[in-house]
């Protein structure tokens, strides 16, 4: 079987766990990297996650932002990273850690707000100082994945209205550019490795029957370096938990790797 990576900015754990529960136990990704828990420490459900075979890692604050990674337990999740270099940010939106031969870098990348505005300023910094600390940390490592929500559609394909978007936040070509600089360090969109349906989204806004009518962007992003993206066999967007009741406003976003057959993730 393929090692299954996936991806998901939850909108809350606390009001979406038993959706959470439902796609784990369905899908059974070996890792699924989650965005926007909403969660303190201290009331993050790591038991509900125990006992579906997951071992968690997390990194959390109340009522914004918060992330984790879950594993399923026969793998070791070591050297937990929050907080990088040069960034003095008490947001929890950086999680890193290896499983196995895995590099995993989980990012809630700030929204931006307003092109021009000082959140936009705060966003391009935040992502200066992530794409340093990649730059210094991919070299050490087989197999890299960044992934996460990373509030930027990738090409004018990934928006549902490119024309209405066009310099706007999430699409302006200053974020763009910050996102192709991160890839220009060895990393591939695994999405685009493979053909797709046109107008693949992993977003809707809940207003204006946002996904009723497809009026999406691909801001959910699973980027794998060129050893490990040469291994990715599959890669595609789960819209089913978007249709559920009180759902979050991203789906789940899934790559699938060949990698158990040559025991490149090292079980425990």
């Amino acid at each position: 079987m393929p090692v299954k990576i996936a991806s998901w900015n939850v909108n809350s754990l606390n009001v979406r766990l038993p959706h959470v529960i439902e796609w784990l136990d369905a899908e059974k990704p070996d890792i699924l990297a989650l965005q926007e828990t909403k969660l303190p420490d201290d009331r993050f459900p790591a038991d509900h996650f125990s006992e579906l075979g997951y071992e968690v890692l997390y990194s959390g604050q109340k009522t914004y932002n918060g992330v984790a990674i879950l594993a399923r337990t026969h793998y070791e999740i070591r050297n937990p990273l929050t907080d990088i270099p040069g960034l003095d940010d008490p947001q929890r939106r950086i999680l890193a850690a290896d499983i196995g031969n895995l590099r995993i870098l989980n990012l809630y990348v700030v929204n931006g707000q307003e092109v021009g505005s000082d959140k936009f300023a705060y966003k391009m910094h935040w992502l200066d100082k992530v794409t340093d600390y990649v730059r210094s940390d991919v070299g050490v490592y087989d197999y890299y994945v960044i992934l996460g929500d990373f509030n930027i559609a990738p090409a004018d394909e990934d928006v549902h209205d490119p024309d209405m978007w066009r310099d706007k936040i999430l699409c302006s070509v200053q974020e763009r550019s910050a996102l192709e600089n991160i890839k220009s360090l060895g990393f591939k969109d695994t999405f685009r490795l493979f053909e797709q349906p046109d107008n693949s989204f992993s977003w809707w806004d809940y207003r204006a029957a946002g996904f009723r009518r497809n009026l999406g962007l691909r801001i959910d992003l699973l980027l794998a370096n060129t050893a490990l993206a040469k291994r990715c066999t599959r890669a595609w967007i789960d819209r089913t938990p978007r249709g559920w009741d009180r759902p979050s406003d991203h789906a789940p976003v899934i790559g699938e790797f060949d990698l158990d057959n040559a025991m490149d993730v090292q079980a425990r």
